[in-house]
């Protein structure tokens, strides 16, 4: 697979990452052992960056990404994640007690991380979600000492704004900053990706197809899990599916105008944006996983890219991506 870089300090990763979120958490249904042949697959295609958090399960997450790539340290890069205080009991999301990156925590989560992983160095560490509470310049002050310390090797953010993005690289490069953005959501494009671009900063995205709904494959909640989390999310409701589901009818006729599936055109569409994207879908079956893979491949031109724009514009989705309470916890 072809390779790109994130940010300017030499972290360099296959052009598609595969997001292990869903292996473990929100989506319910959770099957280890397919999901660590899918990882091991998954470096056999050439993707070399795999994308976790301490948060994702809690912790278990990271413990199955850590157990499937054993033995192949030297041909990935995982990226995980800090940023919330976990509860020691209860389940899944009740287990989350708003954020947290004091810096005594940072260290208690790296730490964590380090030994669940079973490595010695995390290749990209971000911050998951700003705490109000906590300086981002302090907060990238403790990250950097981590790096001088050999533990990190290059920093990250996730779902901050463009002035916290400038902030945060003054006290040290950040290679990528992680934020939602697809297809069907645009946010990044107005202030974060174009300060990534001036930056050097690579960009990130998580869910690069809508939480899957931009593969066609989601045409209802009913057969979701019971604790499949986007069965509260705004844009999966109803009237908003049932207008968002016109859309991706459209992206679909385009996808066969060029052989090739609604989930490849959505990814090749976010390749084409930045020379330094690199989006995460996640996949928990080996044939999502190669379907998304084969999207690197993909070449569009600008007519191409028109097309795509003219049916999935900025605006044209119904829905929020996200709930209220799920607003809180980032920038915009």
């Amino acid at each position: 697979m072809k390779q790109r870089k994130l940010g300017s300090g030499g972290l360099q990763v296959s052009a598609i990452g595969l997001g292990c979120m869903g292996m473990s958490f929100a989506y319910g249904g959770a099957d280890d052992a397919a999901s660590i042949r899918t990882m091991e697959r998954a470096v056999d295609l050439g993707v070399s960056f795999f994308d976790t958090a301490e948060v994702y399960g809690p912790h278990v997450n990271e413990v199955l990404v850590g157990k499937a790539l054993r033995g192949m340290r030297n041909r990935v890069q995982i990226a995980t994640k800090f940023g919330f205080r976990i509860l020691p009991h209860g389940q899944g999301l009740q287990r989350m007690a708003g954020v947290d990156s004091r810096p005594e925590h940072i260290r208690v989560a790296v730490h964590g991380s380090l030994q669940r992983l079973g490595i010695d160095s995390i290749d990209l560490l971000y911050q998951h979600r700003p705490d109000p509470a906590v300086p981002v310049e302090e907060v990238v002050g403790v990250m950097a000492d981590l790096v001088r310390e050999g533990k990190v090797r290059h920093l990250g953010l996730s779902e901050v704004s463009a002035a916290t993005v400038r902030r945060a690289h003054a006290v040290h490069p950040i290679a990528a900053v992680q934020s939602e953005y697809s297809l069907w959501s645009r946010d990044p494009e107005r202030q974060v990706l174009p300060a990534c671009r001036e930056l050097g900063i690579g960009f990130v995205p998580y869910s690069p197809l809508g939480r899957g709904f931009l593969s066609g494959a989601l045409t209802s909640t009913d057969g979701l899990a019971q604790d499949d989390f986007r069965r509260g999310l705004p844009r999966f409701q109803d009237a908003a599916l049932r207008s968002n589901l016109a859309l991706v009818g459209q992206l679909q006729q385009l996808a066969a105008g060029h052989g090739i599936t609604a989930a490849q055109l959505a990814l090749a569409w976010l390749l084409h944006q930045d020379e330094q994207i690199v989006p995460i879908p996640g996949a928990r079956q080996l044939g999502h996983l190669e379907e998304n893979a084969a999207a690197a491949a993909v070449t569009l031109d600008a007519a191409d890219l028109a097309a795509i724009d003219a049916v999935l514009r900025a605006g044209s989705v119904q829905g929020a991506r996200y709930t209220q309470g799920d607003f809180d916890l980032v920038e915009l």
